[in-house]
């Protein structure tokens, strides 16, 4: 049993193999850290590159980030010390108006499975939970989705509130309609029409 088998069952989409691997792995007294990092984290990291290669796409990404949070759920009691220490806190959520959750889903998942706590508002989210949230969790990223182009003024709002209640908190935009001008157009600190690239934009906000 080897790390690399954790990280080929969550690129294979094989949940049970990667239960099985992660249990059979504490067992036998691997690393909580490297089963974390090297096995389920790399893996997620692999499954992006596939995407941005053009191997996987959306489904896939959504069956290999199920299979790397099956893993993460049999890891988390044992997560301690360094293994627990988390990289950032995110918090993520669709906006008001807007019910659609499966692209904000598919990046809360990835972003998770990147070693980031994540603080899911769901969809629907009004700009002061967006606000409060960020404030209560100490929250180094914002992310805000948008399916419908009517929803977008809600981002524009929310960026705008962050900014004037002077969190420290970074803002970025994604969704079918939204574009890198317009995240520039009201001030957000940046923009991914995909959860690879949301979480690598994640990782150099933070890192920043």
């Amino acid at each position: 049993m080897t790390i690399t088998d954790i990280l080929n069952a969550v690129v294979a989409f094989d949940r049970q193999a990667v239960v099985e691997n992660v249990k059979a792995s504490i067992n036998s007294g691997v690393p909580i850290d490297d089963i974390l990092n090297k096995g389920l984290i790399e893996a997620m990291d692999v499954i992006g590159a596939k995407f941005s290669s053009g191997e996987v796409f959306v489904p896939e990404m959504l069956q290999a980030a199920k299979a790397m949070q099956a893993g993460l759920a049999v890891l988390k009691p044992h997560l301690t010390g360094d293994a627990l220490m988390e990289k950032g806190t995110v918090v993520i959520g669709t906006v008001k108006g807007d019910l659609h959750d499966i692209g904000k889903n598919l990046v809360s998942m990835m972003v998770e499975g990147a070693g980031f706590n994540v603080i899911d508002l769901g969809v629907d989210v009004d700009t002061d939970k967006f606000v409060s949230a960020a404030k209560i969790h100490n929250a180094d990223v914002v992310c805000l989705s948008a399916l419908l182009t009517t929803t977008m003024p809600s981002m524009a709002k929310t960026v705008k509130a962050i900014k004037e209640a002077g969190l420290k908190a970074k803002t970025i935009i994604g969704g079918a309609p939204v574009t890198d001008a317009y995240a520039r157009q009201i001030g957000a600190d940046g923009f991914s029409n995909n959860a690879p690239g949301a979480v690598e934009l994640i990782r150099k906000l933070i890192a920043a």
